[in-house]
This record gives C-alpha cells, sequence and structure tokens, in this order.
C-alpha cells in the first residue's frame, strides 16, 4: 500500500459556529456545508470535517475531545504577513517566529491556539 495524501481530518469542537468563524476569519478557510447539514472547512484539496462534542458522528475516534489536535499548516503567505493578520484579527501568537523542521525540510513556524484550544502551526518552507 501507498499512501498519497490526507484528505481530510476531524476536528472535535464546542460550537461548529464558532469553530467556522474563527477559520475563516483567521485562515480563510471556505466553510462548507455537506450531507445532511454538516460543515467543513475547506483549504488547499483538503478540509477539517466538524464534529460538534457529544454529537459526533460515527464511526468516530475513540475518545474525541475538543482542544486535543496539534496541526502545521504550510502557507502561501508570507510568515511576516502571516503574522501581521494574526495580530490584526485579534489572534494571540504563543510562539514564533520560530525554526522548526516540515515535512520536506526547514520551516518558519507561528503558534496560536483555536477557540477550543487545538495548537496551530502556521509555516512557510525555507
Amino acid at each position: 500500500m501507498k499512501i498519497s495524501r490526507i484528505d481530510h481530518i476531524v476536528l472535535t469542537v464546542a460550537d461548529i459556529d464558532v469553530a467556522c468563524e474563527f477559520y475563516a476569519r483567521t485562515l480563510g478557510m471556505e466553510v462548507v456545508t455537506f450531507g445532511e447539514g454538516r460543515k467543513a472547512l475547506s483549504f488547499g484539496q483538503q478540509k477539517f470535517n466538524l464534529h460538534e462534542v457529544g454529537k459526533e458522528f460515527e464511526p468516530k475516534a475513540d475518545r474525541p475531545t475538543p482542544g486535543s489536535a496539534d496541526i502545521c499548516l504550510i502557507a502561501e503567505t508570507a510568515i511576516s504577513a502571516v503574522i501581521s493578520h494574526l495580530q490584526r484579527v485579534g489572534v494571540r501568537i504563543i510562539a514564533g517566529p520560530i525554526r522548526r523542521t516540515g515535512t520536506m525540510g526547514p520551516i518558519l513556524s507561528v503558534y496560536f491556539r483555536d477557540p477550543d484550544s487545538n495548537l496551530i502551526e502556521v509555516s512557510n518552507y525555507l
């Protein structure tokens, strides 16, 4: 077997509307509705499907919990502009810019938390 990419990840959130507003405003993700009114956050060729805690769809993770994700996203936008944007929309940066290592080599990253306290890392490859 050979895996080519991630299609989607499920985020368990306390409030789907709050998560949609945050990811659209902060990261420019597109809020999409699919299936029977389910919500997802679309970007590039992938998406985050959203489950509201206590109302998850089956099958689901063994212990779906808001705040348990640690996600690194690669931005086309320069990290300096990412930082300016985060400051403009009132998102507190908790670390960075700091050098890290991504899948394909060195990256420059900033870290912040979403409304559910998931750790979000936005990076540029160096």
